[in-house]
């Protein structure tokens, strides 16, 4: 009988939702405990109850170390509080000792900054100076120090603009009808690919990768925007300056323009993306709307 793998994650939002669901789709034999933020003691996931322990800044239920130290795969998709891994912080010890197969950080290509609407890849100069491309850099660079002095299996998975059934510019246009005046390039990724992504690293044999998840097709807002519209037979859409944002987050957001190439992922991982651009991952949610 096939051994059942034995997942922990810290933070069980949409990327390790999805990530399960890919595990059930392959009929992959494991288990997995995940931390929460809430006080809920258990996860229900497709009727199934999976145990889950309360992690909260550096507050967190004791109980979830055994958990911790029987896995073999760790998934990390916490985001930086400040300048710092809250993974990092309060476990660095345990995982020293802890004799896991692989580690997987989610990071962002938000450390890459502006390229002004240039190609980059893993090898490229970081020049994130957001807020959020300065706290992952940061992030970055501890995650990979842990991995030079204790020669564990940690690989940085650099994502770009997650859109999914539940979040994605159709539901935008159906509802306000705008895009933003912009020509700046950005990268995204269908949910589903990065779960992809993530289950081919965790079986890879190959060690300590650092690489970007995204599509084929870096795009601006606005091709994406009216191609939504098209779908949709909306025949006109508004256009809306960045400066008419109050939310500072979005406005850092629109400061980089940068296609990320995803040739090093599909090459090292031997895959093929199911959705490699926009267009099929938009199309296939439209037609598929319930």
């Amino acid at each position: 009988m096939k051994k059942k793998m034995k997942f922990f994650f810290f933070g069980f939002g949409q990327s390790a939702k999805y990530f399960v669901e890919e595990l059930l789709k392959s009929k992959t034999k494991f288990v997995f405990f995940a931390t929460n933020t809430t006080r809920t003691k258990n996860i229900y996931f497709k009727k199934k109850k999976y145990k889950s322990f309360k992690f909260r800044n550096n507050i967190f239920d004791k109980k979830l170390i055994k958990s911790l130290q029987d896995s073999e795969y760790i998934l990390v998709s916490i985001p930086p509080q400040g300048n710092n891994d809250l993974v990092l912080k309060s476990f660095d010890k345990i995982l020293k000792k802890h004799t896991f197969k692989k580690l997987i950080y989610l990071s962002a290509t938000s450390v890459y900054g502006n390229h002004n609407g240039r190609w980059v890849n893993e090898n490229s100069k970081l020049k994130g100076k957001t807020k959020f491309g300065k706290r992952r850099i940061k992030v970055e660079k501890r995650w990979k120090n842990f991995e030079r002095k204790t020669n564990k299996d940690i690989n940085i998975l650099r994502v770009s603009g997650i859109y999914s059934k539940e979040n994605n510019v159709i539901n935008k246009i159906k509802k306000n009808k705008i895009y933003v005046k912009d020509e700046k390039f950005f990268s995204r990724i269908r949910i589903e690919d990065l779960a992809l992504i993530i289950k081919k690293i965790f079986i890879s044999k190959k060690k300590s990768m650092v690489l970007n998840a995204s599509d084929d097709k870096p795009a601006t807002n606005k091709e994406v925007a009216f191609f939504a519209a098209k779908l949709l037979k909306v025949k006109s859409l508004n256009a809306i300056s960045i400066s008419n944002f109050k939310n500072k987050m979005i406005k850092q957001f629109y400061r980089d323009s940068k296609k990320v190439s995803n040739k090093n992922m599909k090459r090292k991982l031997n895959l093929k993306l199911r959705y490699p651009t926009y267009k099929k991952g938009l199309t296939d949610i439209f037609y598929n709307l319930s």
